[in-house]
């Protein structure tokens, strides 16, 4: 049967080719596999490939690569970052050996881990109206009429992260005229600095502002946030020795 069909300017899969599809991607990453156990023979050394959400290079995983970098030289730890989903696509396709993503993925495929629960709190420059009061405990709702900042809401790529971002936005009851988007978390933090509007952010995303008295957490009396951070592997997925121990590193 044909896998593909012609259309004006494009090369599409066919009916039959989108149902052999995932059949196809199964066999290409047993491949990888195999390679990579006769590899794994000859020396423990070689490339890993990890693929992390963006927001979670700003977190207290950095240091554990880090770590794992500085006692395990010879190990060439190649990172890419994307959505929680694209990350888990990645792992399944076996482009990457492990993956860093919120929330764990249901998928039979897919072995979830959740190694740490990242605490999500409410930032605002030090002059903020809210800010002399932050030791005071503030309703959701004394939020409502705040400018915030968020990543865009993309339908093409969702972002599992961002439904505890939804969740206050409609506790606070902010419609989407309130919101700017912007794509960049460092730019999130600089704009939220320049007194442009408040935000929901990792806390170890933010730390080195709050050190520097540069950023403010506004301490909420009803909104308790946390999202789950997980390690994705393939549940039948060869891991090499240099997996198997970021893996223990990151435990």
């Amino acid at each position: 049967m044909p896998l593909f069909e012609r259309t004006p300017g494009a090369l599409v899969l066919s009916e039959a080719g989108r149902v052999l599809l995932p059949y196809a991607e199964t066999v290409l990453a047993a491949l990888r596999d195999a390679e990579a156990a006769v590899d794994g023979l000859r020396s423990a050394v070689g490339p890993l490939a990890v693929a992390l959400v963006g927001t979670l290079a700003s977190s207290r995983l950095t240091a554990v690569l880090r770590r794992f970098a500085e006692r395990h030289p010879k190990i060439d730890v190649r990172l890419q970052t994307a959505t929680s989903d694209e990350v888990s696509e990645l792992v399944r396709r076996a482009d990457v050996t492990m993956g860093l993503r919120y929330g764990p993925d249901l998928a039979p495929e897919l072995h979830c881990e959740e190694i740490f629960a990242e605490r999500q709190v409410i930032v605002a420059a030090p002059d903020h109206r809210l800010a002399d009061t932050r030791k005071i405990a503030i309703a959701i709702g004394a939020l409502g009429s705040e400018r915030w900042i968020a990543f865009p809401d993309n339908p093409a790529r969702p972002e599992a992260a961002n439904r505890n971002v939804r969740r206050a936005f409609d506790a606070a009851g902010v419609s989407e005229a309130q919101i700017l988007r912007i794509d960049s978390l460092t730019a999130q933090k600089r704009l939220i600095e320049a007194g442009f509007g408040i935000a929901l952010i990792p806390d170890s995303s933010v730390q080195e502002e709050l050190a520097a008295g540069s950023l403010v957490v506004l301490d909420m009396a009803d909104l308790d946030i946390t999202a789950p951070v997980t390690v994705v592997t393939r549940a039948n997925g060869y891991l090499s020795g240099a997996a198997r121990t970021l893996l223990a590193e990151l435990r």
